[in-house]
């Protein structure tokens, strides 16, 4: 834990408790603060109080007695409208700020100097965090990774001149770290996305940007014009920028990581390009999309890390397990290979599995949708074998699929999963894949998106356990 000092005397405000906010109360208590700690949910409340986190009722608190609000990034700060917690913080004059702000104010404190490195970007962030941590620790770094992946912020170790920290951070939790300082900020991409949260996609694009405009250094995706767009103004404003492209774009006044075929190659200014390794035979990384997120881990590692050679770095690949429920490989039945990208909630991320094998994909898709449906993959049609059709989206998806892709009503993921890994062993194919990538979120059956990729996985253990399906 970071004990929090920054409070220290001082009552605080602190509404949302689920993981981050708790672990925000812990590190305000162990550091000297008093607080006053509300969730409009029963069960939120009861998991505070058995830890010891003081309960008050914000709505009916004097706010005149709080230093500030620490906001869980969950909560509305802007859009639809702000949260009322947030309302009357303003109307008191206290800031609203989240976790990851009182670890940027401890390291201002503890080690000013130690490196940090966050991530942002609409698709990637958790598997590109993941794999610059993997990375930076295969070359012996002391490394800490947490922020909106795996670990609450505050719970990591505390910063260090010798300590690199890896942090993933949402817009939501931008939104909250005024004083957010990274030593390298990396930018994957953009396309729309929390626009209910953010209003347009002129602030959901600002505010991704501000992350790159308060770095130290920054590396940035350059293949969708937004993001290129990021690249040229930092680079106009004096941030060392490092631009990555895994289109193979070569043009580049920054030092530049792009992909060609699988292999990784760095382009300094004025230099001919290197081939520094390649990605074939890495399950965890295949698809392009996940060559975007090598090259930004490589990008950083070079960064952090000056001294050591890129190949070895690229060789730490080799090593990295993924994420679960993003491009999972979750098993093999004879010749059928089963793959669990429930994290893919949008159109978006759909594309990136979708475009990961050339032909031979055995799609499950569905759920709650979300605007635009899955017109926008209609180019990855051809690679569809059949698709197998769940939730509520079912009747909209097959009009769109309807003369171009076969498909049928599963209904339920068991029945989708049964359907397809018979049509795929049937199948002349040498290495079908049973792709389950819904490209919506999943509140109509399951409890989130780790839920159904659970669910997802039990059942394929259990086909390849009774023999069914091949």
């Amino acid at each position: 834990m970071i004990p929090v000092t920054s409070f220290a005397g001082h009552e605080v405000a602190v509404f949302g408790l689920g993981a981050s906010g708790r672990s925000s109360c812990q590190a305000l208590l162990a550091g000297g603060a008093r607080l006053a700690a509300w969730d409009d949910g029963e069960a939120a409340r009861a998991a505070a109080t058995a830890e010891g986190i003081h309960i008050v009722d914000l709505a009916n608190a004097d706010w005149s007695k709080f230093a500030v609000l620490i906001l869980a990034p969950g909560v509305p700060l802007t859009h639809p409208e702000p949260h009322w917690t947030v309302k009357r913080a303003r109307e008191v004059g206290i800031e609203v700020i989240g976790d990851i702000e009182l670890f940027f104010r401890e390291r201002a404190r503890l080690a000013p100097t130690s490196q940090v490195i966050c991530i942002t970007g609409t698709n990637g962030k958790s598997t590109t965090t993941a794999l610059i941590a993997h990375t930076l620790a295969a070359a012996g770094a002391d490394v800490q990774m947490g922020g909106n992946i795996g670990v609450p912020v505050l719970e990591l170790a505390p910063p260090d001149v010798r300590r690199i920290h890896v942090l993933e951070m949402s817009t939501f939790q931008i939104d909250l770290t005024p004083s957010l300082a990274p030593t390298v900020g990396v930018h994957l991409n953009l396309s729309a996305d929390h626009l209910d949260r953010h209003g347009t996609m002129s602030r959901y694009v600002a505010i991704k940007e501000s992350l790159i405009e308060r770095s130290a250094a920054a590396v940035i995706g350059i293949d969708d014009p937004l993001s290129s767009a990021i690249a040229d103004r930092a680079a106009d404003d004096g941030v060392p920028v490092t631009a990555i492209s895994s289109l193979g774009v070569r043009a580049s006044d920054v030092p530049l990581f792009y992909g060609e075929d699988d292999h990784l190659h760095f382009a300094a200014v004025d230099a001919l390009d290197v081939d520094v390794g390649s990605l074939a035979g890495i399950g965890s990384l295949r698809g392009r999309h996940n060559m975007q997120n090598a090259l930004a881990a490589l990008a950083v590692a070079r960064l952090a890390l000056p001294e050591r050679e890129l190949a070895d770095h690229v060789a730490a690949f080799r090593s990295f397990p993924g994420l679960p429920h993003r491009m999972e490989d979750v098993g093999r039945k004879g010749k059928v290979l089963f793959i669990n990208d429930s994290k893919a909630t949008n159109a978006d991320s759909t594309e990136k599995a979708l475009t990961s094998w050339p032909r031979d994909i055995y799609w499950i898709l569905g759920g709650t949708p979300k605007e635009g449906g899955i017109t926008p993959l209609a180019p990855c049609f051809p690679r569809i074998a059949k698709a197998y059709l769940i939730g509520k989206s079912a009747d909209d998806f097959a009009r769109t699929l309807d003369g171009h892709v076969p498909y049928e009503h599963a209904g339920t993921i068991d029945k989708a999963l049964a359907a397809a890994a018979r049509d795929a062993d049937a199948s002349g194919a040498s290495e079908p894949v049973v792709l389950l990538s819904p490209a919506c979120a999943s509140y109509d059956q399951f409890k989130s998106y780790v839920h159904r990729g659970d669910v997802f996985r039990a059942l394929v253990a259990d086909l390849i356990k009774s023999g069914e399906g091949g």
